[in-house]
């Protein structure tokens, strides 16, 4: 690829991981007004926490473009048409921080089985109360939309000797050693009922919103507990609420919402079979430090020729 690559860096602020940066020929940008001169020799482009406005922008008029690179896993907010029909090459921050979000959604099993909740309100309360637990060990987990974050998940889950169920857009041609059986995307129902834990960690595409609605709701266990760590929209929360207020399922566990960030005074503060986190179950000391070394890695790579870890099907979503 040469020596020649500069990279533009979209961002909302000047964060400490651009230090990183230093042996980079860059240029950071933050508004459109300053596009013009920053985007002129950029070839490379790091998606960063700019907007897909400035991005779409800068996309328009930088002419040497080759490459972009989402600091994000997600797609969905960045998106548009004259980008997916491109020949502009997409990668995004794909398993960089799926360890972390396996991480968090064995929290939320062991929170629902040993109902923390409950603890915790009578340790505050000065209450000794003893109350039976759930062991997670032989129960069943299944992931709605098989990919790295998935994969994290199934082999926490696994190591805890629970049964992993698994739908996959194309069924694996090889056994996998931590996923029991894998069903299609039409058949999420029928995984679904066999469940006592459902987690959700597909991206968010057309085909993906509100995979998970009133449908599959009602073929849940009563005793079911929803974990979203995927994206907010694949869950469709009105018919979440329904389930939760009706007490047609036992929980949720929430990192991502449709509308973040979430209102003041919004139901799912208030529920109490609701786990809550603000959309940062992997925001760990460092991620952003890993995001960075991710990219660097990858410019790496770029500047040698080398093939680009996780392209994006820019026309799938993902």
């Amino acid at each position: 690829m040469g020596k020649d690559n500069r990279v533009l860096v979209l961002a909302s602020g000047n964060d400490p991981q651009f230090a990183m940066l230093k042996d980079l020929p860059h240029t950071i940008c933050s508004e459109v007004a300053t596009l013009a001169p920053a985007t002129k020799d950029a070839t490379v482009i790091l998606q960063w926490s700019g907007s897909r406005e400035l991005l779409r922008a800068s996309f328009g008029i930088s002419g040497k473009l080759r490459w972009i690179h989402s600091k994000a896993a997600g797609l969905d907010n960045l998106l548009f048409p004259e980008l997916v029909e491109s020949s502009i090459l997409l990668t995004n921050g794909r398993g960089v921080f799926s360890a972390s979000l396996g991480e968090f959604v064995l929290a939320a099993i062991l929170y629902f089985a040993k109902d923390f909740r409950r603890m915790i309100r009578n340790q505050t309360a000065s209450v000794w109360e003893q109350f039976d637990v759930q062991a997670i060990a032989g129960q069943t987990v299944g992931i709605v939309g098989y990919g790295d974050i998935g994969r994290a998940v199934a082999s926490r889950a696994h190591a805890m000797s629970m049964r992993v169920l698994a739908t996959k857009r194309h069924l694996p041609g090889s056994i996998d050693s931590i996923v029991d059986h894998f069903y299609k995307p039409e058949e999420r129902r029928e995984m679904i009922a066999l469940c006592d834990y459902i987690v959700a960690t597909a991206p968010l595409t057309e085909e993906t919103r509100h995979m998970i609605s009133d449908a599959e709701f009602a073929a849940m266990k009563p005793t079911a507990v929803v974990i979203n760590v995927g994206r907010g929209p694949v869950i469709d929360e009105a018919a979440l609420l329904r389930a939760l207020t009706a007490e047609r399922i036992k929980g949720a566990g929430l990192d991502v919402f449709e509308h973040e960030p979430l209102p003041a005074g919004h139901l799912l503060y208030k529920l109490e079979n609701v786990l809550l986190s603000p959309h940062c179950a992997d925001h760990t000391f460092d991620w952003q430090d890993q995001a960075m070394r991710f990219f660097l890695e990858q410019y790496g790579r770029f500047q040698k020729g080398e093939p680009l870890k996780n392209i994006a099907n820019k026309r799938l979503g993902y």
